[in-house]
């Protein structure tokens, strides 16, 4: 199977790499991903100049562009002889759970990748403060498990699949669960500071306040343990049939709980 990485991190960001180290030895796994930090770009593409693709070393690449572009220089040049089965973006440093997902640049790559047929999977480790351990490790098996169960066999049309896995060991995640996209409520700060020429200027400051109860929500299924597994459809009106990540998702938990 042929994979496409991309991500929103860089193609220097741990995440990525735990992915690669994965899944390298069992798939046929190319990387491309922006050569600085993208996080929060949303669905950016590079429309205004020219991409610059350097060649980190044999089927690494980092992209000038965002983490959107990487996906369309995988599928229109590196990979266009050779087009991946499945795109996975990712792993995100930290949670894209409920709305977070239209900011996220993570997202973006999987999405831009399933508006052109190719099944998508988005991953993101959910941890609480920054100084804890980051278990990508955990994130890069539980993708390699998806995997495995088939789960990029049953994207629906224009439909992504978002993971949230929480930063626990893998012996300790409860399973996975189907859910919803929750809700995510943060402050509307803004703090206002001077700088070295007395001009004014502002800081976008608003903390993290929980999340909208909702037992269904992927923001609940991480705070209880599990792995949260969500599709995100693109276009509506599209008939959708979840039955077979239903499926799926029975595998999953019936390798967690053996």
């Amino acid at each position: 199977m042929n994979i496409l990485l991309a991500n929103d991190d860089g193609v220097h960001a741990p995440g990525i790499h735990s992915l690669y180290d994965e899944l390298s030895g069992h798939y046929q796994t190319t990387m491309i991903a922006p050569l600085e930090e993208r996080s929060t770009t949303g669905h950016s593409l590079s429309l205004d100049k020219p991409l610059r693709l350097e060649k980190i070393r044999p089927n690494i690449y980092g992209c000038s562009g965002f983490p959107a572009d990487c996906v369309l220089m995988g599928l229109g040049h590196v990979m266009k002889q050779n087009r991946p089965e499945v795109v996975i973006s990712g792993i995100n440093r930290g949670a894209n759970l409920g709305q977070d997902l239209y900011y996220s640049g993570t997202i973006a790559a999987a999405r831009e990748a399933a508006f052109h047929d190719v099944p998508a999977i988005a991953v993101s480790l959910v941890f609480n403060a920054v100084n804890e351990e980051h278990r990508y490790h955990t994130a890069a098996k539980v993708i390699r498990m998806c995997l495995e169960a088939g789960l990029h066999k049953h994207c629906p049309p224009k439909t992504l699949i978002n993971i949230n896995v929480p930063n626990l060991d893998l012996a300790e995640i409860k399973g996975c669960k189907l859910t919803e996209i929750g809700f995510r409520r943060y402050s509307e700060e803004i703090h206002a500071r001077m700088d070295a020429r007395n001009r004014e200027y502002f800081w976008i400051a608003g903390v993290y306040e929980g999340f909208a109860a909702n037992i269904e929500s992927d923001c609940q299924a991480v705070m209880d343990g599990y792995v949260a597994i969500t599709p995100h459809v693109l276009i509506d009106r599209i008939p959708r049939d979840y039955s077979g990540l239903g499926q799926c998702i029975e595998k999953l938990n019936a390798k967690f709980s053996a």
